[in-house]
């Protein structure tokens, strides 16, 4: 039987441990060159070669061997019938096809050079023909093709079937999961107008460690004592800021000051966090099956974490009615909890929680719910993409009392803007306030030193 290359998302399901592996197989694809689409020659071989390995191997028992196996076997193969034919192509031309069908086969189809490249964030496709990346912080597009909307939905479901999904009209939209931990997001037609479009959050299988973030500017050499000490003396601390700011990137590297003594409970949607203590249980949401029937959210899961007798409880994100159920929490002894939230200031991120308290269906008057949000949340730190792309933490706030039905907050560090320089970087640093924070306290009885220095303006 023959087979289209567009038809071969439906000839196997590729198992995801395969998926993402393969791009490191072969350094030489992480190049511009790899990225470039193929001459009409080298389509035409594709499509000639590409037949021939259908009827020489068996694709499905191929997708059950290890990746590197496996891209192996495929380039042998691939090798061996283009010297039988003495193809008319260069060396390099025909590496490029040989690459482009074990890319097809065994991984990501064109967007196996993105996912080799560690340089790239995130990588967006809207529609066949539309493939930005973001670089730096930067968005570009790039000259990746696919050779019509069916081949991108056949990659959109081999994903997806991976991890045990599904997409079509009835369910046009899902959240899935790479086995490198890098997020997917899918939305196909007729929501999707112009095409499916597919979006791609890459995570460094390299973490990045806390002298990479004060490298980069993230953090300050304080902040990171400051952090540290506050993990330890067991705050509740909630990072807030905007989509692609860094947020789970600063929560993993709070994580990491967690004791290996403690346990540890993480619930996430999509699981991203990358704690490496040696006590730790993960749980994620489930989306309901195809009766619609079998799922299970985040509110669920903290509920249930509750009984597992956590030493800490880490929310990757807090998106809905589980807010109720993370402040009560934070409120009866679960003390040292971490969670996320979307928000444009520490301000902002109170008001958020409040709004998502609301979608409980449980009705507080507002002074006392701003009073439980008071005894629950000790720190908001805020994260920031800006506009040269670099992410820094421009404030961290300590959260006081409440003066009438107000919640009263303390500046600890501000990120002070200079300007911009001639490329285009903010200039600018993150600096304390000179105020003492009133958790110093709660540092000393928990046996946490921190010197009063960190906390003087003076200095800087």
């Amino acid at each position: 039987m023959s087979l289209s290359m567009v038809e071969l998302g439906s000839a196997m399901v590729v198992s995801p441990e395969s998926i993402t592996n393969v791009a490191t197989t072969d350094a030489s694809k992480n190049s511009v060159e790899s990225m470039r689409p193929l001459s009409p020659a080298e389509r035409e071989w594709k499509e000639n070669v590409y037949q021939k390995l259908l009827k020489a191997v068996d694709l499905t028992m191929l997708s059950k061997a290890q990746s590197r196996d496996a891209y192996k076997r495929v380039q042998e193969v691939c090798e061996g019938f283009l010297a039988e034919q003495r193809v008319p192509l260069s060396v390099v031309s025909r590496q490029r096809v040989i690459n482009s069908i074990a890319d097809e086969v065994l991984g990501l189809g064109p967007l196996e050079p993105l996912m080799a490249d560690r340089e790239i964030t995130d990588i967006l496709v809207n529609g066949a023909n539309n493939v930005y990346v973001e670089r730096f912080g930067k968005l570009e597009r790039t000259q990746i093709i696919f050779n019509n909307e069916a081949h991108l939905m056949n990659i959109i479901d081999r994903i997806v079937t991976g991890v045990g999904r599904r997409i079509d009209e009835s369910s046009p939209m899902v959240d899935a999961r790479l086995k490198d931990g890098s997020r997917v997001n899918a939305i196909i037609p007729p929501l999707a107008i112009d095409g499916a479009a597919l979006s791609i959050r890459r995570f460094d299988p390299e973490r990045l460690g806390i002298a990479d973030l004060v490298k980069s500017g993230t953090l300050s050499e304080d902040l990171v004592k400051v952090l540290e000490a506050m993990v330890r003396a067991r705050l509740n601390i909630v990072v807030s800021g905007g989509t692609g700011s860094g947020k789970t990137t600063l929560l993993n590297l709070m994580s990491g000051f967690i004791p290996v003594s403690e346990r540890i409970v993480t619930v996430e949607d999509s699981a991203e966090l990358q704690l490496q203590q040696p006590h730790v249980v993960r749980l994620e949401t489930r989306p309901p099956n195809i009766e619609g029937h079998g799922m299970v959210t985040q509110r669920d899961l903290v509920r249930n974490s509750l009984r597992m007798r956590p030493d800490r409880i880490v929310l990757g994100e807090v998106r809905g009615g589980e807010a109720l159920d993370m402040l009560q929490a934070m409120n009866t002894g679960h003390d040292g909890s971490l969670t996320t939230i979307h928000a444009n200031s520490p301000r902002d991120a109170l008001v958020r929680i409040e709004n998502l308290v609301s979608m409980s269906g449980v009705s507080f008057p507002i002074s006392a719910l701003r009073r439980q949000i008071t005894a629950a949340v000790n720190v908001l730190i805020h994260i920031e993409r800006m506009l040269d792309g670099h992410r820094r933490v421009v404030s961290l706030v300590e959260v006081n009392d409440m003066e009438g039905e107000m919640i009263t907050l303390s500046e600890i560090f501000s990120f002070d803007r200079r300007g911009v320089d001639t490329s285009g970087r903010v200039i600018g640093a993150l600096i304390p306030t000179g105020i003492v924070p009133n958790f110093m306290k709660r540092l000393s009885e928990r046996g946490v030193e921190l010197p009063l220095r960190v906390f003087q303006q003076d200095k800087h």
